[in-house]
């Protein structure tokens, strides 16, 4: 019996011992793993490179002068257009007042920077009075408009002379404001404007 009980206590011991060694190891915990990293984004495509940039546009052209435009105009186009302005008078006078100097100093440019350029000058009347006091007027009338011009520097031999006094009216009615249009000196280019003609 006593060697029954001794046979217990140390199986009880051994049990024991072993139960106590085992509580005490720690169990040891694997750790979980790290979570997977995310997936690598699509590769995207690479920028479009920018747009060439347009090429530079070709300057416009330059808008002919004057002077080239004019060198173009035909004769009656010129005369049309009126580069030269009517000379106007007052009733029965050849004298210039301050509107017919301006005009005539306008004139005068124009015929001084265009060396090659003749002109006539028409003197006209309105109709009253007879037709020779008015052809008599109207060459009045056209030489003081080339004295004028000729004391501003425009050679004699560029200008010639005509009177038509009543004949070719620009108007017909009869009154101050019509026979006003008509007491004029006219003029009308006669040669050609060319480029290489016009003074610098």
């Amino acid at each position: 019996m006593m060697r029954s009980f001794r046979m217990c206590a140390v199986i009880f011991l051994v049990s024991g011992a072993l139960l106590t060694t085992a509580c005490g190891k720690k169990k040891v915990e694997t750790p979980a793993p790290a979570p997977a990293p995310p997936p690598p984004p699509p590769p995207t495509a690479p920028p479009a490179p920018p747009a060439p940039a347009p090429p530079p546009a070709a300057p416009a052209p330059a808008a002919p002068t004057e002077d080239e435009l004019f060198a173009k105009m035909s004769l009656d186009d010129l005369n049309a257009k009126g580069v030269l302005a009517d000379v106007f008078f007052a009733l029965d006078s050849i004298e210039l007042g301050s509107d017919a100097r301006s005009v005539l100093q306008k004139n005068t440019d124009y015929l001084k920077r265009r060396a090659s350029t003749k002109v006539l000058v028409e003197g006209h009347a309105d109709a009253r009075g007879t037709n020779e006091y008015n052809l008599a007027l109207g060459e009045n009338r056209a030489r003081v408009t080339r004295e004028q011009l000729v004391a501003r520097g425009v050679a004699a031999s560029r200008i010639t002379l005509v009177s038509y006094g009543e004949e070719r009216p620009t108007c017909r009615e009869s009154s101050e404001a019509c026979w006003a249009h008509n007491r004029r000196a006219h003029f009308l280019v006669k040669t050609p404007v060319t480029v290489s003609s016009l003074q610098q």
